[in-house]
């Protein structure tokens, strides 16, 4: 009897220390797995927003900060349309995509672009393709002046409430086919607060507004909004240029705008011009005006294509940007590009 307790005994040892082995292996093999799949994360951000995307997330933004969306550019969300989008960032003009190079164009993005809940109306249709109209293009270098330039950036996607699709057809099924305008802005408030409005939902579409970055008042270039994605910056506006009125009406209850075609660009208001009506104050900073330059400087967009909030508003009431000196703007962004128009064999060469 005491032999058969005893080889029970060590039966049951072994197989608990097997056992033990055994849960040993497993766990390590769990975290191995746990391990690889932390060192090998699936791209967060299509590869098609590479160049313009920071390598590094950034730090927590303060939302504390809050404001009254009025003192905003709130502008009607226009994304209740019939008009087809431009369904694929691949479809979007590439002088959008040149806009947002980051300081490290080649590095991987962490920060992740916010999801749009889709349209089913929007789903539903089949991207228009048309024929774009034989238009001036440009050809752009960056001089030795632009690459001595590393200003800081910061990415705080704004949420999707506040942009929506760039569209291939106005309201009636018409090709639309602008070329891209930048629209300077200023904010009317500090930084932090419209950062905070930004990435807030907005279910209200008359104070749903964005840009697709902003400059703060230490030259801090903070990414917003994709530039395949139409900011909501400037409702009722028309741009004036060489080939006449340019505007695009894309919801039947509001009136057209430039949205569809415009990159906005809003600079921080300084300390002096928040929560005032004034048409002037202090200005803006140096590194401000010399982020800004170096912002467009990567885009082809001409310098008559550049405009500003006031020049294409038609509800009489932006005056911004205020106090904004465009010959030290245009002096720096000369110093920073070398553009040159091609010729239409060029183009198609």
């Amino acid at each position: 009897m005491r032999i058969r307790i005893k080889t029970t005994g060590v039966v049951l040892g072994i197989l608990a220390l097997v056992g033990l082995m055994l849960g040993l292996l497993l766990a390590r093999a769990d975290f191995l797995q746990d391990q690889k799949v932390t060192s090998n994360p699936k791209a967060a951000v299509s590869n098609q927003y590479l160049d313009f995307q920071p390598k590094e997330s950034t730090k927590a933004l303060d939302t504390k900060a809050t404001i009254a969306s009025e003192d905003l550019e709130s502008q009607p969300k226009e994304t209740e349309v019939t008009p087809t989008p431009q369904a694929t960032a691949s479809e979007v003009d590439s002088r959008l995509k040149q806009l947002t190079t980051a300081p490290t164009p080649k590095a991987k993005a962490k920060a992740a672009i916010p999801k749009q809940a889709s349209d089913p109306r929007l789903k539903a249709q089949k991207t228009q393709k048309s024929n774009p109209p034989k238009t001036l293009s440009y050809s752009v270098k960056t001089t030795a002046a632009f690459e001595a330039y590393k200003p800081r950036y910061e990415i705080a996607w704004a949420n999707p409430s506040n942009y929506g699709d760039r569209f291939a057809t106005d309201v009636n099924g018409t090709p639309v086919n602008n070329q891209p305008i930048i629209v300077l802005h200023e904010t009317a408030a500090p930084a932090s607060s419209a950062i905070n409005f930004f990435k807030n939902s907005h279910e209200d579409e008359n104070v749903q507004a964005s840009y697709h970055t902003m400059i703060k008042l230490d030259g801090t270039v903070v990414y917003l909004v994709p530039p395949d994605k139409r900011a909501f910056g400037a409702g009722n506006s028309v741009f004036e240029g060489s080939q006449g009125e340019e505007t695009v009406k894309t919801n039947p209850d509001l009136p057209p705008s430039v949205n569809n075609f415009a990159y906005h660009v809003g600079l921080e208001t300084p300390p002096d011009g928040v929560g005032t009506k004034e048409t002037t104050h202090t200005g803006y900073t140096e590194e401000q005006y010399h982020s800004l330059a170096w912002l467009i400087a990567q885009s082809n967009v001409p310098d008559e294509r550049i405009t500003t909030h006031k020049a294409v508003d038609r509800s009489g009431q932006r005056i911004d940007p205020r106090s904004f000196d465009f010959d030290k703007f245009w002096n720096l962004l000369h110093s920073f590009r070398v553009i040159t128009p091609l010729s239409i064999s060029q183009i198609s060469n």
